[in-house]
């Protein structure tokens, strides 16, 4: 199952849980150009700390389009530290509206440890109703299988780290190699 987002780029699945006052982040390490894994070890998954500030972003779509999606992440967070509501929504208003920016073919879901988003090319900045986010070619298995989960008694990251093994049994798109990153509320 193709990535009906960006047509042509296959290759990820990164979800959010929120969950006992944590955000857990997890990302699989697969990259896919049509049939092919070109690497199977990428890391999606990052922590950035501009401003001293702890923030997690994943990203699907694009590898060198999301780079440069968290480096204008990087600087709205600069210009509004402790804002990250505020930093998405910049963010995605300049997606939006900036020309260049348009082109871009990725997806981010964005944490500070209390706050837990989906980033979007069209404008969305969009915050999940029961704590969990996922994106990707595999993003509605895990989130279907992380919904599931969510009133277990496992905590954030066991639900991610349960979800994503789900979606990787599913996708062909996704793989087991996990980074996962995790921010205390």
């Amino acid at each position: 199952m193709a990535d009906e987002t960006f047509p042509g780029w296959h290759g990820t699945t990164i979800i959010g849980v929120r969950k006992g006052g944590r955000v857990v982040v997890a990302g699989d390490g697969q990259v896919s150009l049509g049939n092919t894994v070109i690497k199977g070890s990428a890391r999606k998954v990052r922590r950035l700390s501009p401003g001293g500030s702890d923030v997690v972003a994943g990203f699907a779509g694009s590898t060198a389009d999301a780079f440069a999606l968290l480096e204008r992440l990087e600087s709205k967070l600069e210009a509004t530290p402790g804002q990250l509501q505020r930093a998405c929504v910049e963010l995605a208003k300049d997606w939006r509206t900036d020309k260049y920016l348009q082109k871009l073919e990725a997806m981010l879901i964005v944490t500070d440890g209390s706050q837990l988003y989906v980033v979007t090319g069209a404008g969305d900045v969009l915050e999940p109703e029961d704590g969990v986010a996922a994106i990707g070619s595999g993003g509605n298995y895990a989130l279907a299988a992380a919904r599931a989960l969510v009133d277990s008694d496992m905590d954030a990251e066991a639900i991610a780290r349960r979800a994503m093994a789900i979606a990787s049994e599913i996708c062909v798109f996704t793989n087991g190699n996990l980074t996962v990153e995790a921010l205390d509320a």
